[in-house]
């Protein structure tokens, strides 16, 4: 499956979010200027916009008192301007990828002008410039705020979205803990719940695939350990836990071979052939049954070939 090869690389148990992702800024952003006069569409807000008058408020606003406190920059001073202005700027900034001075803009709209249309909309684009700046933790926190003030707008599935977003982002190796992957599945799940014919849905299932991989990799990586150790019924309890709840992921196969080494080493032989029989039935021409048919002398593979000729197969485990 294409996705799972892109979501986890075995060879060293590292997760890749390559060739994954459907995202863009907010619909309701300032339209590009080329020259000529535009119209800001910000939700039933309709503004004329020069963009003369944009680019004369910017150099105002980024040289009006923006002091330097030890080399970084801090809050803007004070100074009242229309909204159209502020936002307008703050977007510019937006453009250039200067996120930091996007940010400051943004919540200067929200802090001048708290209760207007913009103020809503600038809360969602101070998000996504802590998004696009790498800072996903803000960006969660910004989004969960406009969730919590604004939870039946036409920006509160963008919202969810990008809290997903955030943390599937921050997903790490499958050698550390995974409490963000965790939090990543919850806040997908809840996309795909509360806006399940949306683009966002159609791409929070994709990532969840790539989320129950991961998850699934942890969980074999910490029965591999367990089964180094000798700790066999711990690592039996891991590898079942890949096979009965991450049934879709590409370590299934070698979940269920681990399985058949674990309950060989405890003496379980008939576990190891019920195993070794699900794994042939399902998963025939992987290495993990050719390892677990040389480990069961054959066996497995009879019961296998067996159960496909009658009418209960070998699909899971007694």
């Amino acid at each position: 499956m294409g996705w799972a090869r892109q979501g986890w690389d075995g060879s060293n148990n590292r997760f890749s979010k390559r060739g994954v992702g459907l995202f863009c800024n907010p619909h309701w952003r300032k339209p590009q200027d080329h020259g000529k006069t535009t119209l800001l569409n910000v939700g039933s807000v309709r503004m004329r916009s020069n963009p003369l008058l944009s680019a004369t408020c910017l150099a105002a606003l980024l040289g009006m008192g923006a002091c330097q406190s030890g080399g970084g920059p801090d809050r803007i001073a004070y100074v009242e301007r229309p909204v159209e202005m502020l936002y307008n700027a703050a977007s510019a900034e937006l453009d250039s990828r200067s996120y930091a001075e996007a940010i400051q803009l943004f919540n200067e709209v929200e802090r001048q002008h708290p209760y207007s249309e913009w103020a809503r909309r600038a809360t969602l684009m101070t998000a996504y410039a802590h998004y696009r700046a790498r800072q996903y933790d803000d960006a969660a926190a910004v989004a969960q705020r406009f969730i919590a003030l604004h939870p039946g707008t036409d920006g509160a599935a963008y919202a969810y979205y990008l809290v997903a977003v955030s943390y599937f982002e921050q997903i790490i190796d499958v050698g550390r803990d995974q409490g963000t992957t965790v939090l990543a599945r919850a806040a997908l799940q809840d996309v795909v719940r509360r806006f399940p014919e949306t683009d966002y849905a159609r791409d929070a299932t994709l990532k969840l695939d790539m989320v129950a991989d991961q998850l699934a990799g942890k969980e074999m990586e910490v029965g591999r350990w367990y089964l180094r150790k000798n700790q066999h019924l711990a690592a039996v309890n891991r590898f079942r836990t890949v096979v009965d709840g991450y049934g879709t992921t590409t370590h299934v196969p070698e979940a269920l071979h681990r399985l058949v080494e674990t309950y060989l080493s405890m003496g379980l032989r008939g576990e190891a052939l019920a195993a070794a029989s699900v794994l042939g039935h399902n998963f025939p021409d992987t290495r993990w049954y050719r390892m677990s048919y040389n480990l069961v002398g054959g066996e497995a593979g009879a019961r296998a070939l067996a159960a496909r000729q009658s009418s209960e197969p070998a699909d899971r485990l007694p």
